[in-house]
């Protein structure tokens, strides 16, 4: 033994009084968690009883989806018709028949504002969109009074005093909600999904009232189902014409004979998109009328709080008694 260690320094090392301390320790910190048990429970009682006010004053929302697959279209003219297309100057990407989409086409689709705008027009959505701001009695839009608290309404109308007027920018009335407004909270409330593998894809709609939320989702396919099939109508009546311009220049019967089956392919397309039902896409799953909500899910936020508030008391418990033992005055924190 070194001449300046004691007998205790070397009892201080020896394993078994170490796991003794390791017992002394944890049975402190019960004993700490104990004498403060009434403390742990008001706390984790406030915090889960405050969260379950709060679950109960949030709006329910439901969702309702549908999921649709890319039909696969067929080519009339077979192999002869597109080899003759690429040996006419390589047009055949231009004027065959028209390819299937994928479902990444059609989600972009989806997502475009072109076909948002289209919706939105269509079933004036607007006032679906911000109800509390339509006044429903008289079908007309509740205007905010001259008089405001809010300081960033007195900003903004300063701003707009001493900014000189754009005009070539429509002015927006106040508390009345724009074409803009409804494409930014269309793009809150759908969810576009694409399945590249499967070549599927999923249109969902979360709103508070589950009618709404089904009906959006017909408009999205409704909508959908008509921007495609007049776009390939108008594509077919451009094909055809140029087609039929290209058959008065040659007297070759081989070519005019093909140019005969690719016109009538044309106008058979365009045919078939007048009829619209299942032209472009199939629905798989139509959209429902949901019979439960989505969420907030009470009991999970109930459950999460008391894990969450528990772990912050037991926290706190600790520290208050780190700050007793080193004499800080927290009397205000004291048990009683």
């Amino acid at each position: 033994m070194p001449e300046n260690q004691s007998p205790n320094d070397c009892r201080d090392l020896d394993p078994n009084r170490l796991g003794e301390e390791d017992e002394i320790d944890l049975l402190e910190l019960w004993r700490t968690v104990w004498k403060r048990r009434k403390l742990i429970a008001r706390i984790v009682c406030a915090g889960v009883l405050l969260t379950a006010i709060v679950s109960l004053f949030m709006t329910n929302i439901y969702q309702s989806e549908a999921v649709i697959t890319p039909v696969e279209t067929k080519s009339g003219g077979g192999g002869m018709a597109s080899s003759l297309m690429s040996q006419m100057g390589g047009l055949g990407g231009l004027m065959g028949l028209p390819d299937s989409s994928s479902s990444v086409e059609i989600g972009l689709l989806l997502e475009s504002k072109v076909l948002q705008k289209k919706i939105i027009r269509d079933y004036n959505l607007l006032p679906v969109l911000f109800p509390k701001q339509w006044d429903e009695k008289k079908k007309t839009w509740k205007k905010e009074s001259g008089f405001s608290l809010n300081p960033l309404a007195w900003l903004s109308k300063l701003l707009a005093a001493v900014k000189p007027a754009d005009k070539k920018k429509s002015k927006k009335i106040e508390g009345v909600p724009d074409e803009m407004d409804g494409l930014r909270a269309l793009d809150k409330l759908v969810k576009i999904n694409k399945n590249k593998k499967d070549n599927f894809i999923t249109i969902s709609v979360q709103f508070d009232d589950p009618d709404i939320a089904a009906a959006i989702v017909n408009y999205y396919l409704a909508a959908l189902n008509d921007h495609m099939s007049r776009e390939a109508q108008r594509v077919a009546s451009i094909n055809k014409k140029y087609l039929e311009e290209q058959l008065s220049q040659t007297s070759d019967p081989f070519i005019q004979q093909k140019l005969y089956s690719m016109i009538a392919q044309q106008i058979e397309t365009s045919m078939m998109a007048a009829v619209k039902e299942n032209f472009a896409f199939k629905i798989i799953d139509p959209p429902l009328v949901p019979d439960k909500k989505l969420k907030p899910k009470r009991a999970q936020m109930v459950v999460l709080s008391f894990v969450v508030f528990l772990f912050l008391a037991v926290f706190l418990v600790f520290v208050l008694e780190y700050l007793e033992k080193n004499n800080i005055n927290i009397q205000f924190l004291r048990e009683k």
